[in-house]
């Protein structure tokens, strides 16, 4: 599995539980903070389409938001 890429602002809860999601499952990720890298931002955009976080890249997939079910697909953990 890529390792995947999570595009965070310091102040969204749901970022924070999309980390602890990894942490918890022992998943090594990337995090890129878009509210101080415009890089990254510009990035999270052009892959998402989004503006708001988290934006996860899986490498074959992106998600929106914490979906735990589907986060629990991509890296392999019992639901």
């Amino acid at each position: 599995m890529t390792k995947p890429v999570i595009y965070t602002t310091p102040s969204c809860t749901y970022c924070r539980m999309a980390k602890a999601f990894f942490i918890e499952n022992h998943v090594e990720y990337e995090e890129k903070n878009v509210a101080t890298d415009m890089e990254a931002q510009h990035e999270m955009i052009r892959k998402s389409g989004q503006l708001g976080v988290p934006v996860t890249d899986f490498g074959d997939e992106i998600i929106i938001g914490f979906d735990k079910r589907k986060f629990q697909e991509k890296v392999g953990v019992a639901k």
